[in-house]
């Protein structure tokens, strides 16, 4: 094992995540194109094996359910950046087909280098606006689960992210130790968008003392169709 691979699978069981060596050996593959592409383009400001391994796939992971996963099919990583959240839960849950979405073109040709160099067959990676994709017949209330991580505060990220969830589908929202304010915050934009009532699961890294939480957002009703907004409205005027 190299140093990565054992950093990740030691704090992975600590967290209660266990991975089996070709999910490891996914993950080293990552690590590597990632560490290489990151001296090409801005990816990532964390590259010490210990934070790829905890900050970035563990982190991503704490998004996992076993219950909402296994009655679940589709699911979208809104604005995935470097491919977190919705790369590590491609390798923990195959079954699903995965949707990477960013609006950077460069960034999504590296997500599909990195995806078939992992062997990933259930990712697609997509070049789009969420708030134009989120427009087509192709991805509107299309996906059983929405995830995003680092994207916006809740309110804007709802108004983003919550048009590709379908009715009875769930969106969920990685986010910092802010997570309480932000989950009152958003409650109107919640409930404009056809979401339910917001909840948290604290989540504690291992080796971290911050706090982190998943929010979770059940879609109840279909999404007006004004929105989401372009021109970058959901920022400049978010639904609060």
């Amino acid at each position: 094992m190299t140093a990565f691979e054992e950093i990740l699978t030691a704090r992975a069981a600590e967290a209660g995540i266990p991975l089996t060596a070709e999910q490891v050996g996914q993950f080293s593959v990552y690590n590597e194109m990632l560490l290489d592409w990151n001296t090409r383009m801005n990816l990532t400001a964390l590259t010490a094996p210990e934070d790829v391994a905890v900050k970035h796939i563990i982190d991503s992971l704490t998004a996992y359910d076993a219950a909402l996963f296994d009655g679940a099919r589709t699911l979208i990583d809104v604005g995935t950046g470097a491919g977190l959240p919705g790369i590590p839960l491609a390798v923990y849950a195959p079954h699903l087909t995965v949707t990477l979405l960013d609006s950077l073109n460069k960034r999504v040709r590296f997500l599909m280098e990195v995806t078939a160099a992992m062997g990933l067959p259930n990712v697609r990676c997509i070049h789009a606006r969420a708030e134009e994709a989120a427009r087509t017949a192709e991805h509107r209330a299309a996906y059983d689960i929405a995830v995003s991580r680092a994207v916006a505060r809740l309110p804007v990220l709802l108004e983003y992210a919550l048009p590709f969830v379908r009715i009875g589908g769930t969106l969920l929202a990685l986010k910092g130790r802010a997570y309480a304010a932000e989950q009152k915050e958003a409650r109107r934009a919640a409930e404009v968008l056809g979401g339910g009532r917001i909840t948290a699961r604290p989540v504690r890294l291992p080796g971290l003392d911050d706090v982190r939480a998943m929010l979770t957002v059940t879609k109840e009703r279909q999404t007006p169709a004004a929105y989401p907004r372009g021109g970058g409205a959901p920022t400049r005027r978010p639904i609060v």
